[in-house]
């Protein structure tokens, strides 16, 4: 192994990196900010975001740079609320929109920092953000041509509608997602791949979508981690989870029909009616009045909390009320809430479909296979039933959930893989990184055996891009 000389200096793009908002936008300032503790980091970003960097203690001109692209950005927005039908907000539509317009978000970057990069002040640049692997890169060939290396990644999204659900993806409005398969032909495209010396996948589907040739170059690290300071990785010394207590299952995220709230609902009531299970779900959303209804419907009321969305900063309190979180998502292209609760030790039901199986190794949750909705509700029921009467397991799966946190995705963690690739783009390592695929699972280290995952057998087993 080759030693580092200095600090490494990275330019970063992370255009929607914000540190008040959620989703994609947390997602980047968390990496961003990871990473440049452990580098000479300078970070770029839209100039939207330029007062909540500043507020959270970012020297402007110092640790980052507002680049104004506001109007075209706002262009992007403006016409997918227009072409998006009434009652919701089409995110496929502005996706593809968004894509139209970053080019010049990057063009205004390369007048800004061009000279800057010709003169060697950076080691590298590093697009964090967007997160979608169908947005080129306008400077990439040009970086490619001045010799300064490109990181690209971690992209995540693609995950298909899985079969069975047409009547969801109708719902969803995802027409527009339809079209996402002509990029595959965009020369903009490939030519930004091309250029890239390190491209991270955050996912397997991704991950396939790199042209085979491509794939020395690429390395999987999902792009979701948890923030040891809104939920520290304290052990769980106690399980409340007993057979004579009911067993407390909830659920965090945006209630929409893809979430397959409803499918948990349909399976735990008549174990909620028993007074054997317990319901927390957390979030808000169009489905929400809907959810309320079938919880009436069902005769469940007194056994399901739906009081809306909780602040993240009281997330964690709130989910150490539980035994188990249920993610029945499925189109799922993160997962960041199946990390929280293994952070919290607290075991995760997931569908096998998306990033979320991705992130349970086994024994530290529980995979169900992607089969029809009647089939998950019976299968969900089957487990749920299991666990109220034997507790026990839930508490060393929580262990083990916890630990495979800890290891691979604080966002301390993350940062140090990140600077790993970034030591080996610039040859102070000689072999690339691999930490798996997915991270962390055992005898998993590259893609020709992918399809060898123990949870991922059809069968109950422990275990915003576009």
């Amino acid at each position: 192994m080759i030693s580092s000389p200095r600090r490494i200096r990275p330019l970063i793009i992370a255009e929607s990196a914000n540190p008040t908002l959620t989703s994609a936008a947390l997602v980047g300032w968390s990496c961003a900010k990871a990473i440049a503790a452990q580098t000479d980091a300078h970070i770029v970003t839209e100039w939207r975001n330029r007062d909540d960097f500043i507020r959270a203690g970012m020297v402007e001109g110092t640790d980052f740079t507002a680049i104004n692209n506001r109007r075209l950005q706002h262009l992007s927005w403006s016409l997918a609320t227009k072409f998006s039908r009434k009652g919701g907000f089409n995110w496929s539509l502005y996706a593809l929109f968004s894509n139209l317009v970053y080019p010049f978000f990057e063009r205004k970057l390369w007048q800004a920092f061009g000279p800057r990069l010709r003169a060697g002040e950076f080691d590298l640049v590093h697009r964090l953000l967007p997160l979608s692997p169908t947005t080129s890169s306008w400077i990439a060939p040009r970086l490619k041509k001045i010799g300064v290396p490109f990181v690209l990644g971690p992209l995540n999204g693609g995950v298909p509608w899985p079969q069975g659900f047409n009547d969801l993806r109708q719902q969803e409005r995802d027409g527009a997602g339809r079209l996402r398969a002509f990029y595959r032909f965009s020369p903009e495209l490939k030519q930004t791949r091309e250029s890239a010396h390190a491209i991270l996948t955050a996912s397997r589907t991704t991950l396939h979508e790199i042209p085979a040739h491509l794939r020395s170059r690429c390395i999987f690290i999902p792009e979701n981690a948890v923030d040891l300071e809104k939920i520290p990785l304290t052990p769980r010394t106690t399980t409340s989870a007993d057979s004579a207590k009911p067993l407390r299952v909830s659920f965090v995220g945006r209630l929409v029909a893809l979430k397959g709230v409803d499918m948990l609902i349909e399976a735990a009531a008549p174990l909620v009616r028993s007074d054997a299970v317990h319901l927390d779900i957390i979030g808000e959303g169009p489905e929400r009045e809907r959810l309320q209804v079938l919880v009436q419907k069902k005769g469940i009321t007194g056994g399901v909390r739906m009081d809306g969305f909780v602040p993240h900063a009281q997330l964690g309190a709130r989910l150490r009320e539980s035994d188990l979180f249920v993610f029945p998502s499925i189109r799922e292209f993160g997962g960041g809430a199946v990390l929280e609760a293994m952070a919290l030790g607290i075991p995760s039901i997931v569908l096998d479909h998306g990033s979320p199986p991705e992130l349970v190794p086994s024994g530290a949750g529980y995979v169900l296979p992607m089969t029809t909705r009647e089939d998950i509700v019976t299968r969900l029921r089957q487990l749920l039933t299991e666990l109220r009467e034997d507790p026990a397991q839930l508490h060393s799966a929580g262990e083990l959930a916890q630990a495979h946190v800890r290891k691979f995705y604080s966002w301390e963690a993350k940062a140090v893989q990140i600077h790993e690739v970034y030591r080996w783009v610039l040859g102070h390592r000689a072999s690339k990184p691999d930490w798996g695929t997915p991270m962390g699972f055992a005898s998993q280290t590259d893609d020709s055996d992918m399809s060898m995952q123990p949870q991922h057998q059809p069968m109950l087993i422990p275990s915003h891009g576009f």
